[in-house]
């Protein structure tokens, strides 16, 4: 960590502070930092010395913005690969355009002045998996309002509990024979947990590392299945291994899903990145904070170790489930349009598409009403926010109507959030809780949701093909004219 007036300490929004690394780093960032800890449902954590604890849903822009409130750096360790409501429509890439969007707007509002990023490593390739796209993308954002942004691009993080580790060390405890895919050959550079803290620790106001994309690695690369044995050697055991070159990455993931039950909205995502080189490169190589100095085995040894440690009892406050929906798809936008021209056009365009059906009545205000034609009865309110909204964003609350659950509603949203720097534009909806019984909505509401949203892209796709076909006629006029 580095800070120019040392007698001042630094205040530190740490998101995903209870999480597998943000807990891990939230007790060296006390040495030295005040930390705001963030968490979904941190109102339900007490308070230390130097660290305070916020409830922050990233997916809310009002929540970001409160959750970075006197903060000097935001460190970003968020994912959306496992579902955030219990209903989740979308693919995590969308929803982590949301996260990172919301941290990076709030951050610009709130006077952040650095970043700092856990990302992965990016290797030379066109054809990126599904969660390395995302990773790159994310980066993209965090950097779209200015703010300089640290990115530490890690392989493997060896560590207990998180995700990739944790999972090759279920596949050994649990197969004494394993059929090794052409994937497991493929190199990658690990890294241990305590390497990965101390890379983002030394990036907190370090200003020359602000504005770069760091890679860091361990000592050694290796390939999965070189891992496979070094683990296999410290669990004391001796898998029979054998390469099979048949087993493609889609059977692979469902094959290691199952085996080790971990979630396969984790476990695909991770697996379809396998088949790409994970190395660190010399040219993005930071001596100061790149170069991890404990070895896999080491870090294995460590992690199982760790792993084996009985947990501290605590009660913890569990979080009411509730019946909400999160659906977030993404669109593309003809060019010169925007989020707010997409969320008036999407009022007009649903009344003509299934009409006779349905009305759609929209004030001077822009609050809209979704009726029924032959009865005139209110099937969704919407009361636009104009103090929240901009020609990037277009938020409504939705505040009424059959469909809505008026007595549990209490954040239900609908945005248009145009990507920033890009004609791509995510229409979400966030915390709406409906009033059909759970099971009716989720086979007929919801569906018939996933469905306008795909015939609204088809529309928006087809405007864009109709504008496309026409610019080299007018091009030609135009030069034949001259």
């Amino acid at each position: 960590m580095h800070t120019n007036n040392r007698n001042k300490r630094p205040v530190v929004a740490l998101t995903g502070a209870s999480g597998y690394i943000g807990n891990h780093l939230l007790k060296r960032l006390t040495e030295y930092a005040d930390v705001i800890a963030l968490s979904r449902n941190g109102d339900n954590k007490e308070d230390t010395d130097h660290v305070t604890w916020r409830s922050c849903d990233l997916y809310s822009l009002a929540d970001a913005e409160k959750g970075l409130e006197g903060a000097d750096v935001a460190v970003y360790l968020v994912h959306s690969m496992l579902p955030s409501a219990k209903l989740t429509q979308g693919s995590f890439e969308d929803m982590d355009v949301i996260l990172a969007d919301n941290l990076a707007q709030a951050a610009k509002k709130k006077g952040v002045k650095q970043i700092v990023y856990l990302s992965g490593i990016v290797p030379e390739t066109e054809h990126l998996s599904r969660h390395l796209r995302s990773r790159v993308e994310v980066e993209r954002i965090l950097g779209s309002y200015g703010i300089p942004v640290t990115t530490i691009r890690a392989g493997l993080i060896v560590g207990p509990k998180g995700s990739s580790f944790p999972i090759l060390a279920k596949l050994v405890k649990r197969l004494p024979v394993m059929a090794l895919p052409k994937w497991t050959r493929t190199k990658t550079h690990p890294i241990a947990l305590p390497d990965v803290l101390h890379a983002l620790n030394r990036s907190i106001n370090n200003e020359k590392l602000k504005g770069k994309a760091i890679d860091v690695g361990g000592p050694e690369v290796m390939s999965y299945k070189e891992m496979i044995i070094q683990t296999a050697e410290a669990l004391g055991k001796k898998p029979k291994l054998i390469d099979v070159p048949l087993i493609t990455v889609k059977l692979s993931r469902l094959w290691v899903s199952l085996i080790t039950q971990s979630p396969k909205e984790m476990v695909y995502p991770l697996i379809e990145s396998l088949v790409h080189p994970m190395t660190a490169s010399t040219e993005r190589m930071e001596q100061e904070v790149s170069r991890g100095q404990m070895t896999f085995k080491e870090a294995a040894e460590w992690s199982l170790q760790e792993e084996q440690t009985p947990a501290k009892s605590r009660k913890v406050k569990r979080p009411v489930v509730q019946r909400d929906v999160r659906s977030v798809q993404r669109i593309y936008l003809p060019d010169g349009k925007d989020a707010s021209w997409a969320a008036a056009h999407y009022v007009k365009w649903l009344p003509d598409k299934f009409s006779p059906l349905l009305k759609a009545e929209m004030d001077n205000s822009n609050n809209c009403k979704i009726r029924l034609s032959l009865t005139g009865k209110t099937l969704l309110k919407m009361s636009f926010a104009s103090e929240r909204s901009s020609n990037e964003r277009a938020l409504y609350y939705i505040t009424g109507g059959v469909f809505l659950n008026d007595q549990k509603n209490e954040r239900g949203r609908l945005e248009f959030r145009q990507i920033p720097n890009s004609q791509e534009c995510i229409v979400a909806v966030h915390d709406y809780m409906p009033s059909l019984p759970w099971f009716v909505y989720k086979y007929t509401q919801a569906k018939a949701h996933l469905l306008v949203m795909y015939l609204f892209r088809k529309h928006l796709q087809n405007m864009i093909k109709s504008t496309e076909s026409r610019t080299p006629r007018v091009r030609k006029q135009a030069e034949s004219s001259a």
